[in-house]
Order: structure tokens, then C-alpha cells, then sequence
């Protein structure tokens, strides 16, 4: 397995620990991708332990263990309890989800991830998606794209930009990222590489409807969890991870307790560390795809 030169797995100690593991307990991964972290869930699970991995993306398949005790779901994680019943997993001790895009992604030029490389503008992470980002630039009215741009990107100028997009695609269709870059080079403010990752970032999300596949996570893996059952994410933005701060503060997607019919707050986690975990001076040097990182790990009440 490759997965230092696949992926440099982020607060990898962090993580493990974090799920407490027990040697007998069943475990999923759900973001599998080159494999680090479930290697090191490997290495704390016994001969009676259970790891489930989940991956979307064909390329993660070359990653997979020689381990009896390993099993790889093709799916996208929004499908966990779905999946697991078909595995006859009723139930989990712990789910460790990395949000990240990975570095092999990134770096494959013609997977469309990357503004530094030009190619077709994909952005798929599973690579028989119905949609595209040269869909989306294509086809959302000006109103939408504005909608995406700001709302997943916090692009300053959404509307300023969406406009210009529109505009573009009637001289011509936009399909590569080098097109692109130059639509939007008139439009960026401060740094460019800062606005132009925030450009594809919010690109990215809508096309692998994100955010959504998120919340069907959280809400899936809490249901799974027994009691005492770890939930360890790790988020790279500010979106993501008040998500996941407000499920485990809340019990729900709002700045608000949830209540049940009888109006006592329904929280069915409770945070192992208030503050969420970032990598230290050290990992960032070390890989700088990690600096925005942020760990929250709850336990099932």
C-alpha cells in the first residue's frame, strides 16, 4: 500500500486515538482513499475486529489491504447504513470520516481538482457521476451560480462573477480549466490563489453535493453508534465543520438544541474535546494541505 505517496494522512495519532479502539469492535472508515488511516485502525483492531472502508473513487481501489479483517464498500459514505445492512452490520464502535479531498486527486491533472494543471473540468470524485463542473458553468442560471459560488466558496464577488460566467458561455462553451481561468482572472480580488481555491472549492462541493452527503453521514452514523461508540471528522472549512459542531453540541444542523415531542433537548452525543484538534507547526511544515484542518471527536451517549 502507497499511502504516503496516495496521501499524507492528517492528524493521524490524533484520529486513532480519538476512536478509543477496542481489539474486538467493528470500525468503518468511510473515506478510505490511499488507505493511511485505516492502516493504522488495522494495526489497534484484533484477529475478532471489523473494519468497513468506504470509497467512491475507483483509483482508491489499488489501496485495498490483504486483510480477512478489511472490507472495501464502493459507495459514497451518504450511503453507510444502507451498505453496512447488506453486510449484516447492525451497529458500530466506532466511524472516522476525513473529509479532505486527497492528495492523489489533487494532483491527477485529468480528475479537474487542481487550477494548476489544465484539463476538462470534472471535479467527480466518483468518476461515473451524472454531473460535471463544466455542467454546472454551463447550464445554472446566473442567480445559481451566484448561490453556489458564495454560499460553498465565500467568494466575495458571487454575483460579479457568476454574472461574468454567463456571459462568457454565450461566445462559447466553457470546458476546460484554462477557459476558465481566464473568465475569471478580471474578477479576483486579493490573493489569486486564495479566491481561485475558493472558486473550485465551491465548484467541487456542488458537483459531489457535499454538504448534503454530510449531514446523511452524521445523522447515519449516530444512529449506528452503540453506546460509548466513537465519532471522530476531520473538516477543512468553516462550512463543514460548524455542520459537525453543531450535530454533536446540538443533536441537529441549527445554533439550536433539538427537542423531542416532550421538549427536552435530544442530544445523542457528547464532545470528547470542546475545541476542535489542529495539526501542530510541525505537521503543517510537514504537509501543508493539513493547515486548515480541524478534528471534532463525540462519543454515543
Amino acid at each position: 500500500m502507497e499511502e504516503l505517496t496516495y496521501h499524507n494522512p492528517v492528524l493521524l495519532n490524533e484520529c486513532i486515538e480519538g476512536l478509543n479502539i477496542k481489539p474486538d469492535g467493528v470500525y468503518t472508515d468511510v473515506t478510505f482513499g490511499g488507505g493511511g488511516h485505516s492502516a493504522a485502525m488495522l494495526n489497534k483492531i484484533g484477529e475478532l475486529g471489523k473494519l468497513y472502508a468506504f470509497d467512491q473513487d475507483e483509483d482508491a481501489l489499488k489501496n485495498i489491504p490483504d486483510d480477512k479483517r478489511f472490507r472495501l464498500l464502493p459507495f459514497n459514505f451518504r450511503f453507510l447504513k444502507q451498505s453496512l445492512r447488506l453486510e449484516r452490520v447492525k451497529e458500530l464502535d466506532g466511524v472516522l470520516a476525513d473529509l479532505g479531498v486527497s492528495s492523489h486527486q489533487f494532483d491527477t491533472a485529468d480528475r479537474g481538482f487542481s487550477f494548476r494543471f489544465d484539463a476538462d473540468l470534472d471535479m467527480r470524485m466518483n468518476q461515473s457521476g451524472d454531473i460535471t463542473a463544466k455542467d454546472i458553468l454551463n447550464s445554472y442560471s446566473a442567480e445559481k451560480l451566484q448561490n453556489v459560488l458564495g454560499f460553498y466558496g465565500e467568494v466575495r464577488n458571487a454575483k460579479t462573477l457568476a454574472n461574468v460566467i454567463v456571459q462568457a458561455r454565450q461566445q462559447k462553451k466553457i470546458e476546460r480549466i484554462s477557459e476558465l481561468l481566464r473568465i475569471i482572472e478580471p474578477c479576483i480580488i486579493g490573493k489569486e490563489n486564495r479566491y481561485l481555491s475558493q472558486v473550485f472549492q465551491a465548484l467541487r462541493m456542488e458537483v459531489n453535493d457535499e454538504i448534503a452527503a454530510l449531514k446523511d453521514l452524521l445523522v447515519q452514523a449516530t444512529d449506528l453508534l452503540k453506546p460509548g461508540g466513537r465519532l471522530v471528522v476531520l473538516t477543512y472549512h468553516s462550512l463543514e465543520d460548524r455542520l459537525v459542531k453543531n450535530w454533536i453540541k446540538n443533536g441537529s444542523f441549527e445554533d439550536e438544541p433539538q427537542k423531542d415531542e416532550f421538549g427536552r433537548f435530544k442530544c445523542p452525543l457528547k464532545a470528547i474535546n470542546k475545541k476542535p484538534i489542529q495539526p501542530s507547526d510541525a505537521e503543517i511544515n510537514d504537509n501543508n494541505r493539513s493547515r486548515s484542518a480541524k478534528l471534532r471527536i463525540a462519543e454515543k451517549v
